[in-house]
Order: C-alpha cells, then sequence, then structure tokens
C-alpha cells in the first residue's frame, strides 16, 4: 500500500514533532564548535571547582575533557556522577581545546554518585596496586590509566592489520579442550558434562590444523595457565596474540613474520599520540632486522653453567642489557633452545637435535615471544609422541591432520599484557590487565 498523501480522503493531518534537543557532542570536538551555538555534552563530573565569583565544572567522555563555566553557588553533582550539559560554546584561549561551555544547564543522569576510592581529577593516579585491583571498575576511568589500554587496543589493531596485509585469515579456536597443549601440570581442569576437559594453555594445535586449510592464520584469545606463580609477570589468564604460518624454510622465516607484526604493532600505538603522552610509554624502534643469538652462547655471555635448560630472569635481563649495548636494539631472539624444553611438536635442529629450531623473543630484557618451526611429518609426530612415554592414539584429533599431509610450518605467541607492561615500563604485569586473574585473585 502506498502512503496517502495529504490530498488524499482520509489523510489526517498530524501534529508537529517538538523540536529535538542537540545532539550530543564530545568533549574532543567542542573546539571546533562555532561560538555561540548551542552544545550538548554527556558524561561524567570530572571535577568541581567552586571559586567566589564563578563554578567550574570539568567534564570527562571518552574522548578527553571539557570545561563548563557556571555562575556562583550553582549546585553541581559530586564526582563521577553521570550529567547532561547544554549551553553555549564559547572561546576561551584557557580553556581546554580553547573552547569553553558557558550559560549552561547542568541534568543528572544518574543519582549522586559515590566518591571514588583515589581522586581520579588528579593528573597522576595514586593508588597501591591492591587498591588499583580491588576498584578496578572505577579506577580504569583515570585517563592516563584508562590509556594504558588504548595502548593495548591500539597494538591489537596494528597485529590484526599488519597479518591481514600478509595475506593471513583471523580465526576462533575452542577454550574447552581434551587434553593439555603444553604439559599435563599446568591445566584448569573443568567438568564438562560430566566428563574431564581443560581450560586452554593455547590455540596450538588448532592454529597447526588450519594451516592446512588456510596456510596463514592468527587469533587473538584469552589462555589460561594454571600455573602457581605469584611474581610480576605471572598471570593465570592473559591475552595471547597468536600466528602460526605454512611454508617456511626454518624458524628465522617465522622470527622475519614477528619483525613485521612488532613494526606494525609499535606505528599503530604511535598513531595514539595522547594515549602515548599520557602513560609515558617508551615506543622502541623495530630494527630491520632482529638480533640474534644462539641459546649456547647466551649462557655463556651471561656466564651460566653450559648445561642450563633454561635462561633465568636475571638471564633475560642482562641479554637485554646486552643487546642495548651492542646492537642498539631493545630486542633480541635467542633461538636453539633445548629440546629437553620445549614442546614435543618443536623442531629440532638437523644438524645437532640436542636444540631447536626455536626461539624467544627478548624485550627490554623480558620474555615476551615463544616461537619456532613445527614437526610437520606424521612420523616424526609418532617418533616424538612415543619418546615421551605416551601413545600417538590419545592425540588421535589433533594427528589427522598431519596424516593428511602438512607443510613445513611454525608460528609464535605474543602475551598482550607483557608486550602493553613493557611499553609503559611497569612494575607489574597487573598494572596494564583490566581485570587480573592470578594465583590470589578471581574478583571483579
Amino acid at each position: 500500500m502506498r502512503p496517502q498523501i495529504p490530498s488524499e480522503p482520509g489523510f489526517e493531518t498530524v501534529a508537529a514533532r517538538p523540536p529535538q534537543p542537540t545532539a550530543r557532542a564530545l568533549c574532543s570536538s567542542l573546539a571546533t564548535a562555532e561560538p555561540g551555538t548551542t552544545v550538548t555534552l554527556e558524561g561524567w563530573v570530572h571535577r568541581r571547582r567552586e571559586l567566589a565569583r564563578v563554578t567550574f565544572l570539568v567534564l570527562r567522555d571518552r574522548s578527553g575533557l571539557a570545561q563548563v563555566v557556571l555562575p556562583a553557588g550553582t549546585v553541581v553533582p559530586p564526582e563521577e556522577t553521570v550529567v547532561r550539559v547544554t549551553g553555549t560554546a564559547t572561546a576561551n584561549a584557557q580553556a581546554p581545546g580553547g573552547v569553553e561551555v558557558t550559560e549552561a544547564v547542568v541534568e543528572p543522569l544518574t543519582e549522586p554518585a559515590a566518591t571514588p576510592p583515589v581522586e581520579l581529577w588528579r593528573p597522576a593516579l595514586d593508588a597501591s596496586l591492591p587498591t588499583l585491583l580491588d576498584h578496578a571498575p572505577v579506577l580504569w576511568r583515570h585517563p592516563a590509566q584508562r590509556s594504558r589500554w588504548e595502548l593495548a587496543a591500539a597494538s591489537l589493531k596494528g597485529f590484526r592489520a599488519t597479518l591481514d596485509g600478509l595475506g593471513f585469515t583471523e580465526i576462533a579456536t575452542p577454550k574447552f579442550v581434551e587434553s593439555a597443549t603444553e604439559s599435563g601440570a599446568n591445566v584448569f581442569a573443568v567438568d564438562y558434562f560430566g566428563r574431564p576437559a581443560y581450560l586452554a594453555q593455547s590455540p596450538q594445535f588448532y592454529k597447526q590444523q588450519l594451516v592446512g586449510v588456510f596456510e596463514r592464520v592468527y587469533e587473538v584469545g584469552p589462555v589460561f595457565r594454571a600455573e602457581p606463580h605469584d611474581t610480576v609477570r605471572h598471570l593465570a589468564e592473559y591475552r595471547s596474540l597468536d600466528v602460526e604460518l605454512g611454508f617456511i624454510r626454518d624458524h628465522r622465516d617465522v622470527l622475519a613474520v614477528l619483525r613485521e607484526v612488532l613494526a606494525g604493532m609499535v606505528a599503530s600505538v604511535a598513531a595514539c599520540e595522547d594515549a602515548v603522552v599520557r602513560t609515558g610509554a617508551r615506543l622502541p624502534v623495530v630494527p630491520e632486522e632482529i638480533p640474534v643469538i644462539h641459546f649456547a652462547d647466551a649462557l655463556e655471555l651471561v656466564g651460566a653453567p653450559a648445561d642450563e635448560p633454561d635462561l633465568a630472569p636475571e638471564h633475560e635481563r642482562v641479554l637485554g642489557a646486552w643487546a642495548l649495548a651492542e646492537h642498539g636494539s631493545d630486542f633480541l631472539a635467542v633461538e636453539g633452545y633445548p629440546m629437553a624444553k620445549r614442546p614435543f611438536y618443536t623442531h629440532p635442529q638437523p644438524e645437532d637435535p640436542r636444540y631447536s629450531r626455536a626461539f624467544d623473543l627478548l624485550f627490554r630484557g623480558l620474555e615476551l615471544v615463544t616461537g619456532g618451526q613445527r614437526l610437520h611429518r606424521a612420523s616424526a609426530y609418532d617418533e616424538a609422541i612415543r619418546a615421551r612415554g605416551e601413545d600417538p592414539a590419545d592425540y588421535a584429533a589433533y594427528l589427522q591432520a598431519f596424516r593428511h599431509g602438512m607443510p613445513p610450518h611454525g608460528g609464535f605467541a605474543i602475551g598482550l599484557e607483557r608486550w602493553v607492561g613493557r611499553l609503559v615500563e611497569a612494575a607489574n604485569v597487573r598494572e596494564v590487565t583490566l581485570f587480573p586473574r592470578d594465583l590470589h585473585r578471581l574478583s571483579p
């Protein structure tokens, strides 16, 4: 049925709608508002200042701050109350962006807010780590604290954009799994409809299988480690940026892709200028080729015994300082870790099978990335699993891809929280984690 028009019988005149309120503007756009025009802002009361002749209200929204000028004695809701402000855009060189709101009406959109645990209007967030974690839903509102996650979000954007440009496909894999990925000792067991299952330690098995479908894949998602570590660098749940690619020659091809990803992440973070300034982040320069040292040489350099199976945190710090002094690089790849310390799917060095075609990437003296080449022949998997005293039949679902042909492949995983922690030089990874889960904390 076509709509009626005024000339047709039966048309009823509808009363004109009342004028609509001015559309909401963000605080950041106030600087471009035409002086004298009416503007409407919505956000949180960031700060109140009552002077003898005037009252200032500083409003905060996702884009920044705006100054509102009110007559002296105006009652302003307490800090963190959500309000709507309608008034006149007025030029003032002293205001944020050079424009403020005058002749304003302040309309509360909620009941008066409770007093926050710390004063969020102060430039620095002066809170102990327990206070920060206990009150995370409120204290993440602080502009400097919120900017830390803005760096994480920018990093994710750069990660995805770089890999999309290199022909990768983003995947999503299960987080309930039937067997451990890395080892049996550090998994969270769950009751899965009456049978045992585990929270995934990584998407490793699935991303390898999907190389057989898409050749190049990546995933951003949570991983779970039931490790009883109470340190400044470990979490029980963190965001893992996983990558896997096929048709490689060895782990150095994987490292080359990692270099491109890091450069893309840094470029994306650099574009968030305000967040970089607020957090004091020190952005690294990603070298055209990341310096590499063999594990055995690394042990010698730090003065550790030649039979040491892994690098200790202090070793990593020494190596990081060495890479900066020797190569001018915040990054150092340590390759050739002992096979005894690597998962069964790791490819050994053909010339010396005691060592692996695997690497860890250190960023400013802290392990950030684990990567390398994987086994790709079904017979090699049978041998590796039996060498662990296990039955390949227990891995049947995983191994079927290899029995149907898989290319030489490898990959890596970046810990997002560690990455951001090193960017802002946080003392504890929990400072940059939205709602950290660790040995002691399950809320908020």
